[in-house]
């Protein structure tokens, strides 16, 4: 396949999907005036040895629970994994391993999303043929 050819195999994202990964796109810009308010308040714990050691106690303590609630929750109808997600976000934002870990799950994700619109794309083209 060169350059020119066009890959028809992978169905388009949807309005809906190019919709939601622009606003992502669009909540992670770091001019937001939220994050630029939370980096200031960053900056200030980070000049006190003590608090920004409590800081990240209590980030770790927090989210930890929440992803291990979340995967208690996995095998029950409901948001588990979303939950392990959050956990990990929270972790994220202090530890590089959290968030290393989550845009892995990130890129998974989105492979296993790309995968499941077209194998749904090929089950409804089957279906309309035979």
């Amino acid at each position: 396949m060169d350059a020119l050819t066009v890959d028809r195999s992978t169905p388009r994202p949807t309005t809906l999907e190019r919709s939601v990964r622009a606003e992502i796109v669009a909540a992670e810009r770091p001019d937001r005036p939220i994050r630029r308010w939370l980096r200031g308040i960053r900056r200030w714990i980070d000049r006190h040895p003590r608090l920004r050691f409590a800081y990240r106690l209590g980030v770790g303590v927090l989210g930890g629970v929440i992803a291990v609630a979340g995967l208690a929750l996995v095998p029950l109808p409901g948001p588990g994994w979303l939950v392990v997600f959050v956990g990990l976000a929270v972790l994220g934002t202090e530890f590089a391993w959290a968030k290393r870990l989550a845009r892995w799950v990130k890129r998974q994700l989105d492979r296993f999303w790309a995968w499941w619109t077209a194998r749904r794309s090929a089950r409804a083209a089957s279906r309309g043929s035979g």
